[in-house]
């Protein structure tokens, strides 16, 4: 079973400097019902103006992820990370006993990201920071694994049952994955459009996906993050 999920009535927050959907609750967005999936408690799209940016805030026992998908994206960290990503890079931060750390847009043009929390399988881990280039070739026409738990082989892991691909698809091409029993998976639609097996889902529009077989067929340009995790 695949369930869309419509951009166009997630949580919205529009601030001017930044500009949000919200796949599930968080800020001023509260469904009680769409707190998360699995353990992915927050997906977050945003679009960041110009010289702004989250200025230096805390995080705790929570595993993050920040995808960016267009524009230049500067961290900074209680750890003495510094560091400037652009469209494709993954940053990943575990929060553990407690991190304080900004995201700044300190270029001339428009950042969009998204921002990734997960919930971790226990409290209180040291705090990890580290960010990755995948070169945009690796994801054209292909899943490339971005994401795994700790006893995994992508070069991001985390403390969580959880694997995340990225792939690039071109107009009517298409990748498989079969999702086992005991799973489930969560896709986000960064750009293009998409048919996952007889839904059609279009730019920043999710689903939620049950175990089964599924094609991912693009209709146009199709440029997609996947979640796959164990059932909730």
């Amino acid at each position: 079973m695949i369930k869309r999920v419509d951009h166009s009535k997630m949580g919205r927050s529009e601030l001017g400097w930044l500009d949000s959907w919200f796949h599930f609750s968080f800020a001023e967005y509260y469904n009680p019902d769409n707190i998360q999936y699995g353990a992915l408690r927050v997906i977050n799209d945003d679009i960041i103006q110009p010289h702004t940016g989250f200025d230096t805030h805390p995080h705790k026992n929570m595993e993050i992820i920040t995808y960016v998908a267009d524009g230049e994206l500067t961290h900074g960290d209680s750890m003495d990370n510094k560091r400037t990503l652009t469209r494709g890079d993954v940053q990943y931060m575990s929060a553990g006993s407690g991190i304080f750390h900004s995201e700044l847009n300190e270029s001339d043009e428009r950042l969009r990201l998204l921002q990734i929390w997960i919930l971790p399988d226990a409290d209180n881990y040291i705090p990890q920071y580290g960010d990755y280039h995948f070169p945009w070739t690796n994801r054209l026409n292909q899943w490339t694994q971005i994401v795994s738990p700790e006893n995994g082989k992508a070069p991001i892991r985390i403390h969580q049952d959880m694997n995340i691909f990225v792939t690039q698809l071109v107009q009517n091409q298409s990748l498989e994955y079969e999702i086992l029993p005991g799973r489930q998976a969560y896709l986000v639609l960064i750009e293009g459009r998409a048919k996952l097996n007889q839904v059609t889902l279009e730019k920043r529009d999710g689903a939620e996906i049950a175990a089964g077989k599924l094609t991912i067929q693009a209709q146009a340009e199709a440029h997609i993050l996947f979640f796959e995790m164990k059932e909730s």
